[in-house]
């Protein structure tokens, strides 16, 4: 099985992404783990951060001589800010004057839920492992599956649908979605000129006020055949694994499916996508549908069409101008006092940055399904397995 994990702060001195089960024989384009890196700090309405960091992912072990060679594969991305951190979070006991508590939650934030789990004093600790910068880690892992299933012929995308009220006005295709990862300069992700434009002018009515905003990215899934995943077992399913997947990442509130939030308000026959045949019954290639409705996934199956989600961002929850909160501390009468939320350095608007590691988890969990679907300890294997399985339901 396909496995990953990460570790690491925000300010820490790296990130860890560690990831096993793949096959071996991959060949692993650190180039293109780089431009995956690159493409996760992009966007208009980044913060300070991403003018420090220069995300790269030094590879510790897995890979030789270019390819997978089936065991862990160990990668690091380290923090440049860590040189401005070492004294306030160090792994020892440190100077206690140097510690920069957060005192007062930010809301929206993991702050005041995981103090009072952990039982922290203050929220330091909960910000520096809850923060998307965490999101990088999940990138370099998702790279990794990106190319496994590039061997396949299985390509992931992304593009941005909606920032604020500003969205895309027309469907985009493939090609135009899988263009925008080539580009050399990013600025919302979007297919369409004239609504990225609008986007960017939401955007800039919230950089005036100290605000910040939200949106809602496409992430879809090109080449993958009929049959990954399963309606046998609940925990199994296609849909179900990529929602967890995507809601798994940082400020994501919602998750979609193809139609799915449309789909609850129509009618049946406006949502079932029609089957039909790809050339004629003489000379049938393969199952069509006339729509894809369903996002290419029918109980929790791959049905052949492209797979399509969407995350749905809430704004980022570290405001210039903060909300009220509290302090975690009464003072020594007892008292509690009402006060502005802690002001971290932060972003305006991450939704393209967010479409990127919601590519990765995509990739992740996609992979892990073929993997299990079409087996193989080599690459090599898994190739025949693959085009076995794809000749077999040519024939059907």
């Amino acid at each position: 099985m396909l496995r990953f994990s990460t570790a690491g702060e925000s300010h820490g001195e790296s990130l860890v992404a560690m990831v096993s089960g793949m096959p071996a024989g991959v060949p692993v384009d650190q180039d293109f783990i780089g431009h995956e890196l690159w493409r996760r700090q992009q966007g208009y309405g980044r913060g300070g951060r991403m003018r420090i960091e220069r995300d790269a992912a030094h590879i510790l072990s897995g890979v030789r001589h270019g390819k997978t060679i089936g065991s862990p594969i160990a990668m690091t991305l380290a923090n440049n800010d860590w040189k401005n951190w070492g004294e306030i979070l160090p792994v020892e006991t440190g100077d206690p004057e140097k510690h920069k508590a957060v005192a007062s939650p930010r809301p929206g934030h993991a702050d005041l839920a995981g103090s009072l789990k952990y039982d922290f004093p203050d929220a330091r600790y909960v910000l520096e492992r809850a923060s998307a910068r965490e999101s990088a880690a999940r990138v370099a892992a998702g790279a990794l599956a990106k190319l496994l299933l590039r061997a396949l012929g299985v390509e992931v995308a992304s593009h941005v649908i909606r920032v604020g009220k500003a969205e895309l006005q027309r469907p985009a295709e493939w090609a135009e979605i899988a263009a925008l990862s080539a580009k050399e300069t990013v600025l919302l992700n979007c297919v369409d000129a004239a609504s990225e434009a609008a986007m960017k002018a939401e955007v800039d009515a919230v950089l005036r006020t100290g605000d910040t905003i939200g949106g809602v990215f496409e992430v879809v899934v090109h080449g993958l055949p009929p049959g990954v995943g399963t309606h046998a077992n609940w925990d199994e399913r296609l849909d179900g694994l990529l929602a967890q997947a995507v809601m798994s990442l940082q400020a994501v509130k919602a998750v979609e499916i193809g139609r799915g939030v449309t789909a609850a308000e129509s009618l049946g026959s406006t949502v079932h996508d029609a089957i039909g045949y790809e050339g004629s019954e003489e000379a049938f290639t393969k199952f069509s549908r006339e729509k894809n409705n369903a996002g290419g996934i029918e109980g929790g199956i791959s049905n052949g069409e492209d797979v399509v989600i969407r995350g749905y961002l809430k704004p980022i929850s570290t405001l210039r101008r903060p909300l009220g909160s509290v302090k975690f501390a009464a003072d020594a009468d007892g008292n509690r006092e009402a006060v502005k939320a802690a002001y971290e350095r932060s972003d305006v608007c991450v939704v393209p940055a967010a479409g990127v590691a919601a590519e990765a988890m995509v990739a992740l969990a996609v992979a892990r399904l073929v993997i299990e679907k079409f087996g193989g300890d080599s690459l090599r294997e898994m190739e025949r397995n693959f085009a076995g399985y794809c000749e077999q339901i040519r024939k059907y």
